[in-house]
């Protein structure tokens, strides 16, 4: 890349990173760097038309002869659904733009195949001790505020964990000790960061601990049957730029661990959520969000599905790879067969009510009870009819 900018030209890329590492300001130094002009667009808030326009204004620059291509710098860019990347290709192919996206989710999952084939992907690491330092150093000489104070910074552990890497987090915890701190002359140690930053970091951290703590609330409150908590902390995750497709994930995952056969139709609309989500994006994929969690949210509750698999799991585990039962056996050749490979097993739909008495566990956990249907309107029919068909041999 340094090779290319030395050259005088740059070629689309991708810079993949956590955040607060520079992918915003080094495409701001190589556009400063090229002379050519530099149009900026965030996937969280823009759309296909937004798009265009930075092209047509790129296509502008270039025709009056601003040098080389326009840079066009898209933030968020795992945002965009496949009709917004779609839409960079052609300017991208012709060379209207050198396209420079900043994501900070893996590319080959969230960026188009077509698009990712035109860009070199640059992968940025969270920044170290020592870039902190320096970016503190370089704060401390340039920003108005710090040049007034003396500062000592005596132990480094408090601020390395709450920036994680971010210079971005490490430039506002500094903001925020000295207004804490209010002093002329400031020393800052691991207490004083304690005190004065890990109360006030409100904020949304989607790499953090506040990442696990709003997605749990969120969680908990849909199980809670409780939509107004709901819609609140899903409001939190997108305020804080928490990818929806993670929210519609963890609605899949709720849908049927905290509702499952209550109401089975809770899942197949958590599925067709995360379908809609990644058709549209941004903005208007929140509508879509709330409109499911309000409904898992309002939606009957059962864990039994939930329950029966980790029994099972369990099971599993304590008793090893048991015989499989001969007559459940699949016998596709004469010696299966004369080995009684599935003798004595009864085909069900030759039965009344499709339905034949036998045992279908091996031999050593025969009558094992797994699951539990829910005490809920669906699940106390199926408790109905298993009592109906199974008598007394599992309880229902």
């Amino acid at each position: 890349m340094r090779k290319a900018i030395e050259g005088g030209t740059m070629y689309s890329c991708i810079f993949w990173g956590p955040p607060g590492v520079g992918k915003t300001t080094l495409a701001q130094i190589i556009s400063h760097t090229l002379h050519t002009p530099f149009f900026q667009l965030s996937a969280i808030n823009a759309g296909v038309k937004d798009v265009r326009e930075a092209i047509e204004k790129a296509k502008k620059t270039k025709f009056l002869g601003s040098g080389g291509s326009a840079i066009l710098f898209i933030d968020e860019i795992h945002r965009f659904n496949k009709s917004q990347q779609d839409a960079l290709l052609g300017a991208v192919e012709q060379g209207v733009i050198t396209l420079i996206g900043a994501t900070t989710e893996n590319p080959s999952f969230e960026v188009n195949a077509a698009l990712l084939s035109r860009c070199e992907v640059f992968v940025l690491q969270p920044l170290q001790l020592d870039d902190l330092k320096q970016l503190v150093k370089q704060a401390c000489s340039k920003d108005s505020l710090l040049q007034s104070k003396e500062i000592q910074i005596k132990a480094w552990d408090a601020l390395v964990k709450i920036s994680g890497g971010d210079g971005r987090k490490l430039l506002n915890a500094l903001e925020i000790i000295i207004h804490f701190d209010g002093g002329q002359r400031i020393t800052i140690d691991n207490s004083l960061v304690e005190e004065a930053v890990q109360q006030r970091l409100a904020h949304f951290d989607k790499n953090g601990e506040q990442h696990y703590d709003i997605i749990s609330a969120f969680i908990k409150s849909i199980r809670g049957s409780d939509p107004n908590a709901t819609v609140y902390y899903l409001a939190r995750m997108i305020a804080g730029g928490e990818d929806p497709k993670f929210i519609a994930r963890r609605l899949i995952i709720a849908a049927s661990e905290d509702i499952g056969n209550a109401n089975p139709n809770a899942l197949l609309l958590a599925n067709q959520c995360f379908s809609a989500v990644a058709n549209v994006g941004y903005p208007e994929c929140r509508i879509i969000l709330s409109q499911t969690a309000i409904y898992l949210a309002t939606s009957p509750k059962s864990n039994s599905a939930y329950l029966a698999i980790n029994q099972a799991q369990s099971l599993v585990e304590k008793t090893g790879d048991l015989p499989i039962p001969l007559s459940l056996r699949n016998a596709p050749t004469q010696l299966m067969k004369d080995l009684n490979y599935g003798k004595g097993y009864p085909y069900a739909h030759d039965y009344p009510n499709n339905f034949a008495t036998h045992e279908f566990l091996p031999e050593k956990i025969a009558n094992q009870v797994l699951y539990t249907p829910g005490e809920n309107a669906l699940e106390n029919k199926s408790r109905d009819r298993l009592r109906a068909l199974w008598k007394d041999k599992y309880g229902y």
